[in-house]
């Protein structure tokens, strides 16, 4: 396709642990993150509070050579937050609600006509945000819009994710997502929602793919998979997703690449990576200019 700007929507939070740990996340910024370090310098359109966790939310971004100037500041709401409580040795995770991703709203100049539009459904649980999304989708005729399928009780309601799912080209989302929301044929919500593609990712069995044009893909880990930690491993599947749906990769090849990348994500702690380093194989495998920090 032609190159669009590349627009990621959505939240940016903090995981808080029991022993006063916190990982900076959430699945917008995990993908706009990669792509970051894939040369194609995203724009972020988010808010983060008017506090020390929003500063080093836009700290970190400068560092990384993102754009920070879609990303709002709030003075009455705090930074997204996770509180992570270990139950019965087993993480709980409780999203906080009314954060600053909550109320991100609609700027002009956001989105560019023409752009390539990402988001997921967790930032638009809360209706200035949801509506914020619609009017940019509505307004500013996207290229594309990928739909990242991310169910997170009780933050959802099948009908909300129908609605945004009419607005999308591609969507994404796991094999239990898939089961939530009731479709018993990946290819029927393709035909119902008239999408370009649908992924299912299924973790360990790897990934499939349908297309519009009627052809079905299948992807799987290697054997040699070293799994320390799945925390992003979606993301990052994602991530190479749209870096290949961009660069205009056939969909074996763009599955092939987003399963690689993802099972290297899985042997580090961590979705995210601050080492470039750990990118330049990758991009010289597939013929890509070294990213740079600016």
């Amino acid at each position: 396709m032609k190159q669009s700007r590349i627009c990621i929507f959505g939240e940016v939070l903090f995981d808080h642990f029991p022993d006063g740990k916190r990982v900076l996340g959430g699945a917008p910024f995990n993908v706009a993150w990669h792509l970051q370090a894939f040369g194609l310098a995203p724009r972020f359109i988010s808010r983060v509070g008017a506090d020390a966790e929003g500063e080093s939310v836009l700290a970190a971004m400068r560092d990384w050579g993102m754009d920070t100037q879609a990303v709002q500041i709030d003075s009455q709401r705090p930074t997204g937050r996770v509180s992570v409580q270990i139950v019965d040795d087993e993480p709980a995770y409780d999203i906080v609600s009314d954060c600053a991703y909550d109320a991100i709203e609609l700027q002009p100049g956001q989105v560019p006509a023409g752009a390539f539009i990402y988001h997921g459904t967790l930032a638009i649980r809360s209706p200035v945000s949801r509506q914020t999304l619609e009017s940019l989708v509505r307004d500013t005729d996207p290229a594309v819009v990928f739909l990242d399928v991310n169910l997170r009780p009780p933050w959802w309601d099948c009908d909300g994710v129908m609605q945004v799912m009419n607005a999308s080209d591609w969507v994404k989302l796991n094999g239990d997502e898939l089961a939530l929301l009731g479709a018993e044929q990946s290819g029927d919500l393709l035909a119902e929602y008239n999408l370009a593609g649908l992924i299912v990712t299924m973790g360990a069995e790897g990934a499939r793919a349908w297309t519009a044009d009627g052809e079905h893909y299948l992807v799987r880990p290697g054997a040699a998979v070293r799994l320390v930690d799945t925390v992003g491993a979606g993301d990052a599947f994602t991530a190479v997703t749209i870096l290949g749906i961009i660069s205009g990769w056939p969909m074996s090849v763009t599955l092939e690449r987003a399963q690689i990348f993802a099972s290297q994500i899985v042997g580090r702690r961590g979705a995210t990576v601050h080492d470039r380093g750990f990118y330049a194989p990758l991009l010289e495998t597939w013929g890509l200019p070294p990213a740079t920090n600016g």
